[in-house]
């Protein structure tokens, strides 16, 4: 196991690489006193005492009080679940709680990052009210297909439009010309996501609610599926 992409995810559920590293040797090596993980992970012991005693508060690990001091690692599928479900409370609260959102129509958003592209284009697919329309290369579309197998379903309307032959059962698929690293989606004719994605590319996106993107988008998309038909029917 890759103790390095171990401690990269630990970090995800809110400790520092200090907390991550130290909850990963106390999960190697079993019960340890501050200055039993500060020699073994090279880490000062003040610093040690201090992750520590921060692991204790975040519920990643417990204090023996023995002889010595000795701290034992919180499993971590215990550890997840408990963070998670904090979150989740912390999430319904803030719903609960928040400001009035002032309303206005959305301009153009440049979205950046493999990460953060994946992250919007997940969330218009969860929130999609009756239909998707989406196009890219395979490996967008499997990064996708949780949510597009729930969207199809749902019986939601699914047109896809790709390169490479696809199987989603429910949806509408089109195998277009090379695609190279384009990407799109036209969410309910409401919103559009747009740009290049993977790797190699700039891995930049524009997102917007603005109806003349939006139409301009969909229009284009529309022309390429009549003209993916036309082949398709002069090669029968």
């Amino acid at each position: 196991m890759d103790n390095e992409q171990f401690i990269e995810q630990l970090m995800k559920m809110g400790l520092t690489r200090q907390e991550a590293t130290i909850y990963y040797k106390l999960i190697e090596s079993g019960k340890q006193t501050g200055y039993e993980i500060s020699k073994a992970t090279g880490i000062s012991r003040s610093n040690a005492y201090s992750a520590l005693s921060s692991l204790v508060d975040k519920g990643a690990a417990y204090l023996l009080e023995e002889s010595a001091k000795r701290y034992i690692p919180v499993q971590v599928e215990e550890f997840c679940d408990n963070y998670i479900r904090k979150l989740q409370k912390s999430k319904e609260w803030l719903l609960e709680n928040q400001p009035q959102m002032r309303a206005e129509e959305e301009g153009y958003i440049t979205i950046e990052g493999r990460e953060h592209i994946l992250d919007k284009a997940k969330a218009l697919l969860s929130n999609i009210e009756a239909r998707v329309y989406i196009t890219g290369k395979q490996e967008f579309l499997n990064l996708l297909r949780e949510e597009l197998e729930t969207a199809a379903a749902a019986e939601k309307k699914v047109v896809i439009v790709t390169d490479m032959p696809f199987m989603l059962k429910g949806a509408k698929i089109y195998v277009s010309d090379d695609r190279g690293k384009q990407v799109g989606i036209i969410a309910d004719s409401k919103y559009t996501l747009t740009g290049e994605y993977g790797s190699g590319s700039t891995n930049t996106c524009l997102y917007s609610g603005q109806k003349n993107l939006v139409t301009l988008f969909k229009n284009a998309l529309a022309n390429e599926i009549k003209l993916i038909s036309i082949r398709r029917n002069m090669k029968r």
